[in-house]
């Protein structure tokens, strides 16, 4: 059987902007060397956490108008470039690692039901050959996507 006690790997201070503190965690990453990716929904940025970290760094997104608004879904690649959900804006954005800004790969062209429109994108996922499938929640659709 499992253990019955959980363990805080990140966050746990209350909610806050603090780089110890989250506003409403949404969704997580893991990837290989167990560091933990996590959008912070009303901070407006993803924050990673490595093994027995204190504090988080911010690795997209903040507060300012010019960042992400709500950000969901994320996934950290091999080389450490970041997909998230940019669910406020209705795209999706690509930061590579250490960047300052992140780049548009999907843009929601405004709310909208058609092919090249999002509609409160939530999650995202990728299969073994690249593509890319974003969960477009209030369109009732997972829409596939070729990323380059």
């Amino acid at each position: 059987m499992g253990s019955t006690n959980g363990t805080i790997v990140a966050g746990g201070n209350g909610a806050g902007l603090g780089l110890n503190q989250f506003r409403w965690p949404t969704y997580l990453f893991v990837d290989a060397n167990q560091n933990v990716y996590v959008s912070d929904k009303v901070n407006n940025r993803v924050m990673k956490w490595s093994i027995g970290a204190q504090e988080g760094i911010v690795v997209a997104g903040g507060r300012a108008m010019t960042k992400m608004s709500t950000p969901r879904g994320l996934f950290v690649d091999a080389s450490g470039t970041l997909y998230v959900v940019d669910a406020g804006n209705q795209r999706v954005l690509r930061w590579l690692e250490g960047a300052k800004q992140g780049s548009v790969i999907v843009d929601g062209n405004g709310i909208g039901n058609q092919q090249n429109q999002l509609n409160s994108p939530m999650g995202l996922a990728f299969d073994r050959q690249g593509n890319m499938y974003v969960v477009d929640s209030f369109n009732h659709r997972v829409q596939q996507f070729s990323i380059e």
